[in-house]
């Protein structure tokens, strides 16, 4: 979609009395697809976002063709809002990657916009929780999207650590974030999820 379609299409919201959300104007993502059903990128039925973008690099990463910054497309966000809004079957969205936290600010509206639908977000990152905190003077934004985060899969892929058997992630040295109450307590505090995972199977973690 260039700038003319999607001025018109803002035009369009508003001639049938549809506000814009707050901060979609003219905003545009670059992603290298979407999955509308997943059921591998956190609990329930999610719509997963793959953003473009990476500079981790991991050996063996999943999504290699996701690391070029000037590859896949640009979409607005007007039209993945629209996206999302089509399954009323959803229980939250996923930003993967490439990594999202490269197009913090862009995806800062987008998220808002996800939680006032009542949508749990997930997003994938390779730095860790403990970076992005200390780190956070350096692009605000990342810690803005944070905010709006229920779980974050924090931690690069390390092939020497990878693992089928962990939930929503590939390599031991990743975690699950509880984001909201890690923000409150003031360091990374992990999830149930991975808490009853750690209980569990102890021997994932060994």
């Amino acid at each position: 979609m260039n700038f003319q379609e999607e001025s018109l299409q803002n035009e369009n919201q508003e001639d049938f009395g549809l506000p814009i959300p707050e901060g979609f104007e003219n905003k545009q993502l670059r992603i290298a697809g979407v999955e509308p059903e997943s059921f591998v990128d956190g609990p329930g039925i999610r719509f997963t976002i793959f953003t473009q973008g990476c500079k981790h690099h991991c050996l063996e990463c999943h999504n290699p063709q996701t690391h070029d910054f000037n590859g896949g497309h640009l979409i607005s966000l007007s039209e993945l809002m629209e996206m999302i809004e089509e399954n009323p079957l959803l229980d939250g969205v996923t930003f993967s990657g490439g990594d999202p936290m490269e197009q913090a600010e862009t995806l800062v509206p987008l998220a808002r916009e996800i939680k006032e639908r009542g949508l749990n977000l997930i997003i994938y990152t390779g730095y860790t929780y403990e970076a992005l905190i200390a780190r956070q003077a350096e692009n605000p934004a990342r810690l803005e999207l944070l905010t709006f985060a229920d779980i974050l899969v924090d931690g690069p892929f390390v092939l020497a650590q990878r693992s089928l058997s962990l939930k929503y992630r590939g390599s031991k040295n990743q975690r699950l974030i509880d984001v909201q109450a890690s923000l409150s307590a003031g360091r990374a505090v992990l999830h149930q999820i991975q808490l009853e995972e750690m209980e569990n199977r102890p021997d994932l973690f060994e």
